[in-house]
């Protein structure tokens, strides 16, 4: 927080309009880089010319993936490949960036021998069975999983919470009650045991990712014949995807008031209440559930409870949403 904090303190003194989506994906990718890592790229604040460059080329490199899916005739995606023109020029021009940062995240750490629980990635470099291919996969994945994410909620979170005044009153009584019971005053670092017993934040939270899951659809493959629970025969190789977006706005789920933001529906007893990760899938479930979901609560819950209770934040053009709004879509 010591470099998103005096942004927003500028910005507060001088009024003026800042892309929060944008100032978010950056101190989360220095957030996942130094946690991760141990590797600071300097996104928010600082020189950050390397990093900025790398964050460049991973978002070119997800948005041209996706676009291959789009094609009309799928031959002429890769006949754009195998000539190298276009979009599949550009994505491999990004791709080699993307490799080039993560090479040398390892190659550092490989220099230093730094002791394997320093962090996530020394631990898998102990491995000496993991190839420089492997471990340059597991920064990109990590990175990939960490930055999008909570940026994504959290800018859903704000802009849901402009239009609930009365919800960002309860949060700021919430947390004026956890400041008061530990002694501290606003602006001194919260610890795990304030995080976790922050109900009321930790069910807004989530409550934003149900309307607006940080990954909306998502496609599985079936790696055998298979059949599903409702009787419904997969054949290997068919793709499945399951509508994340969709499902927490399905009334036979969320019941009729589904497209209300209500943190409420989560509370019981003052508690926020587990439900079926197959009824909240925004982290998947079963096997493949996200390895990293009480680390993106403790982090996004953190993020949220020191912006909330420090600032006033108006969204301008709200009804344009955050991803469809201007680019200076927040202040």
């Amino acid at each position: 927080m010591t470099r998103l904090v005096p942004i927003l303190s500028k910005a507060a003194e001088t009024a003026s309009v800042l892309n929060f989506q944008d100032i978010l994906e950056r101190f989360a990718f220095d957030n996942v880089c130094k946690l991760a890592f141990n590797v600071d790229p300097g996104c928010l604040g600082g020189d950050g010319t390397v990093g900025a460059k790398f964050m460049r080329a991973f978002g070119d490199a997800a948005t041209l993936s996706s676009g291959r899916f789009l094609y009309a005739i799928p031959i002429l995606g890769k006949l754009k490949k195998f000539l190298n023109i276009g979009s599949e020029r550009r994505l491999r021009d990004a791709i080699r960036t993307v490799h080039e940062f993560a090479d040398d995240i390892i190659r550092s750490r490989l220099e230093q021998k730094v002791d394997k629980d320093a962090d996530l990635l020394s631990r898998f470099i102990a491995n000496e069975a993991n190839s420089p291919e492997f471990l340059r996969d597991i920064v990109i994945s990590f990175i990939l999983a960490g930055r999008d994410t909570t940026s994504s909620t959290l800018s859903w979170f704000i802009w849901l919470l402009s239009s609930k005044p009365d919800v960002e009153r309860n949060i700021l009584k919430e947390l004026g009650k956890i400041r008061a019971h530990g002694g501290k005053n606003c602006g001194d670092s919260y610890t795990f045991d304030e995080l976790r017993d922050m109900q009321y934040l930790h069910a807004a939270i989530k409550e934003a990712m149900r309307l607006y899951p940080p990954v909306p659809i998502d496609t599985k493959v079936c790696l055998n014949d298979d059949i599903m629970p409702d009787g419904t025969f997969v054949k290997k190789g068919w793709i499945v995807a399951y509508h994340t977006y969709a499902m927490g706005r399905m009334e036979g789920i969320w019941e009729k008031n589904c497209r209300e933001f209500l943190p409420e529906r989560w509370l019981e007893n003052g508690v926020c209440r587990q439900v079926s990760p197959y009824k909240f899938l925004v982290f998947h479930a079963g096997p493949r559930i996200c390895l990293g979901k009480e680390l993106a609560y403790t982090q996004m819950k953190s993020i949220a409870a020191s912006m909330i209770e420090r600032f006033e934040i108006e969204v301008v053009n709200k009804d344009k949403g955050v991803a469809g709004g201007d680019k200076n879509s927040e202040q």
